[in-house]
């Protein structure tokens, strides 16, 4: 396993600007998004809209992996990713959503979800994760991965792997007439061949012109998750292994959430429709 120090907050910068023209979500300046209460199902007009949402997502994340090395900041991949959303007349889906700061999450090693951009810098051996959303034409598309940063640990790199392979396993497990629950009996049973922990407490999400729709997605096997899988449904699957408990704590600021053992944490995210016979995913490049 890694030795690296734990991390600590960094200092955050003043918020990034998006020029006038780009169309805000709702929820931009209030405490927090109006509920939605739409439908799950898409026609294909919006669909279509966050293909190109998700495009634009997972472009500005592999711009923003680019420049993952020793030395550079997670405020420096934010600045990356902000300007390439903006220049391509997309929105931040995560700037201003309940007072996020920043324009995407930046979590590393021990960090499960929500890391917020900052001074800290970049370790050899860390691994990160990057997650992207843009806002274009009144959708969202959501995705992220985890990268690795210079020469890391066997233990870590198989964690990463696996993940990925996780969620690869989860967008083939999903078929119109399926219940929800099939997304995270696969994930968990994957993952537990390796002795990994899954977060139970971080979910995918509907997604659509809502940010969060309220569908929930576990990535365990969960009996409660009884929705059925139809065509035109959009959502999150973005699993969260880690390599000890899936317990967490909560950082001061809200947003970073930890492992409780502080042993390292892997995350993969696309958005998908279901199809007539099994997905589509919606955040590729």
């Amino acid at each position: 396993m890694s030795g690296q120090s734990l991390l600590v907050p960094g200092e955050i910068t003043p918020v990034r600007s998006v020029p006038g023209n780009i169309r805000r979500p709702e929820y931009v300046g209030k405490p927090a998004p109006t509920p939605y209460t739409g439908p799950e199902i898409q026609d294909s007009d919006t669909v279509e809209r966050m293909r190109i949402a998700g495009r634009i997502a997972a472009q500005a994340m592999e711009e923003a992996a680019k420049h993952i090395a020793p030395g550079v900041t997670t405020d420096e991949l934010d600045r990356v990713a902000h300007e390439f959303m903006v220049d391509h007349g997309a929105y931040p889906s995560t700037l201003g959503y309940r007072g996020f700061p920043k324009s995407l999450c930046t979590s590393l090693n021990e960090v499960i979800c929500h890391g917020i951009p900052d001074s800290t810098v970049l370790r050899d051996g860390d691994i990160v994760n990057l997650d992207v959303t843009a806002y274009i034409n009144g959708v969202h598309g959501d995705n992220n991965a985890t990268y690795l940063c210079g020469d890391v640990d066997e233990e870590s790199r198989l964690l990463v792997e696996r993940t990925r392979e996780s969620l690869n396993r989860a967008v083939k497990a999903v078929r119109p007439g399926r219940q929800i629950n099939v997304i995270g009996r696969v994930i968990e049973s994957y993952a537990k061949r390796f002795g990994y922990g899954v977060v139970r407490d971080f979910t995918g999400h509907g997604i659509n012109t809502s940010f969060h729709s309220g569908l929930i997605v576990p990535h365990y096997d969960s009996p409660h998750a009884t929705t059925v899988m139809q065509p035109g449904m959009t959502f999150t699957i973005e699993p969260m292994l880690t390599l000890g408990t899936h317990e967490y704590d909560m950082w001061d600021d809200g947003w970073t959430v930890v492992t409780k053992d502080r042993r390292r944490t892997a995350q993969f995210e696309h958005t998908l429709v279901v199809t007539e016979t099994g997905a589509d995913v919606l955040t590729l490049p």
